[in-house]
């Protein structure tokens, strides 16, 4: 049971403690943010339960964030009132309240002129700020347009930071291209397939399953870094179901995608550099050493409106976010004449089930064991989504996320927040993992004229 602590009496106590008001899109993003203030205090409007409980039906993220925070303060309310300060509960953590107060000096529904969720967080942010004149009160939103009209009426707001990379351009991308690389070097590594490396100090040793460009004139090899054995392995371009790489980026995603000892992988890149489709390929080149193939992706509904608007049945609704993926499919279909016995599995594993293309939220809750699952767009998740999906993962499960960084379809994630980003920049030089940043596109002429000028 939480500890009733009663409202200090004097703020002289609290110099230094900030308190934070946090608007609903903060905690729909992380249901674990009202403990990542470490010793400061957290407000939550009352507003922002209301808008909570229209989330808390339905399988997406953000009605179990909505859910998973009602039961935290539930458990956190058990014998005294939330109008009071209580522990946040954890080491060092500071203290949290429900406010239910909207008379603030400065009202701004009339100053915005509309009654909405969003000027009533305001409200509530002024009403602590007057409460409070000694201590700094900030508002916590992923909403920019909030942060703007909090800022102009004086009161200070920021971004949740937590789960936020700083440099997204200098993002990890996998791969190093090295001129002047030993000839006898490139010539083993033909040859023996491998060449060792003396690595004299742990900061000069390369990052695990790091892929290399090695040239020397017009010589060269792809290879990468097998960090147990503390070689560089050769990487071959090799069809793969059907698909062959068409470049050294391509090549090197299929390495990673086919080696057994990598259990997870993210593929980042623009419009038509192949992710999905390699990781695709990849699946099912090795169908017989999983039970099933799940390709997903999270819906992203047109102008962040529901699905429910759409016509039709629950299927009719999902066919069209589910549609670039069949594409993919389509697409190594057509590589094999209708006899062959590859076209005619890709139809038997679908109709069997081996293969499954559906909605990320219909498999959040299963079982990923024996399973190659990829995860399409996702940058469109949180990095609570992702480590959601990670730690699913059972035995001889492989997972691949695909996406570009620099395409957020959500209101509340961009290059910086998104759990695609935060994946790649955690998780680098781990012997299960390997990442691969593809920029050169090979969808089209024409699409690559889009990427680059448009």
């Amino acid at each position: 049971m939480a500890k009733k602590v009663s409202k200090p009496a004097s703020t002289s106590v609290l110099h230094g403690k900030k308190i934070f008001v946090l608007d609903t899109s903060v905690i729909i993003y992380d249901h674990t943010a009202i403990r990542n203030f470490k010793e400061h205090d957290v407000v939550i409007p009352i507003t922002v339960l209301e808008e909570l409980d229209n989330f808390k039906k339905g399988n997406d993220s953000k009605n179990f964030a909505a859910r998973e925070f009602s039961r935290y303060l539930d458990k956190h309310s058990e014998g005294h009132s939330l109008q009071e300060w209580t522990n946040i509960g954890g080491k060092n953590n500071g203290l949290f309240k429900i406010e239910m107060n909207y008379g603030s000096k400065v009202d701004s529904e009339k100053i915005f002129g509309e009654r909405k969720a969003d000027h009533k967080i305001l409200n509530c942010a002024l009403v602590v700020a007057e409460q409070n004149p000694t201590r700094k009160v900030i508002l916590v939103t992923k909403d920019i347009n909030l942060r703007l009209k909090a800022k102009s009426l004086s009161l200070t707001a920021e971004d949740y930071e937590t789960g936020k990379i700083k440099h997204v351009e200098e993002l990890y991308t996998g791969r190093t291209l090295i001129d002047k690389v030993s000839v006898d070097a490139i010539d083993v590594i033909y040859e023996q397939g491998a060449v060792g490396i003396e690595v004299t100090h742990k900061k000069n040793r390369p990052t695990a399953n790091h892929f290399f460009i090695l040239k020397n004139g017009q010589k060269s090899v792809l290879a990468t870094y097998d960090a147990e054995n503390s070689v560089l392995r050769r990487v071959q371009k090799s069809a793969c179901f059907g698909v062959m790489p068409k470049n050294a980026e391509q090549a090197f995603a299929l390495d990673a995608i086919l080696n057994p000892a990598i259990k997870l992988v993210t593929i980042q890149g623009v419009a038509g550099t192949g992710k999905t489709l390699l990781s695709l390929a990849g699946a099912l080149e090795q169908r017989r050493d999983f039970h099933q193939v799940y390709l997903a992706r999270p819906i992203v509904p047109l102008s962040n409106k529901d699905i429910g608007y759409l016509p039709g049945d629950i299927k009719s609704k999902l066919n069209p976010y589910m549609e670039p993926l069949w594409d993919n499919l389509k697409y190594i279909k057509s590589q094999f004449n209708e006899r062959e016995k590859e076209y005619k599995l890709i139809d038997e594993m679908v109709e069997k089930e081996k293969l499954v293309v559906c909605p990320l939220a219909y498999i959040r809750g299963r079982s990923l064991s024996n399973v190659f699952f990829i995860v399409d767009e996702a940058q469109n998740l949180t990095p609570h989504e992702i480590k959601t999906i990670i730690t699913r993962a059972g035995d001889n499960t492989k997972i691949v996320f695909t996406g570009d960084v620099n395409q957020i379809d959500t209101p509340y994630l961009d290059a910086q927040s998104n759990g695609l980003s935060y994946l790649i920049d955690k998780i680098a030089d781990k012997p299960i993992y390997a990442h691969i940043t593809l920029e050169k596109g090979e969808r089209s002429a024409l699409a690559n004229l889009a990427n680059d000028l448009l």
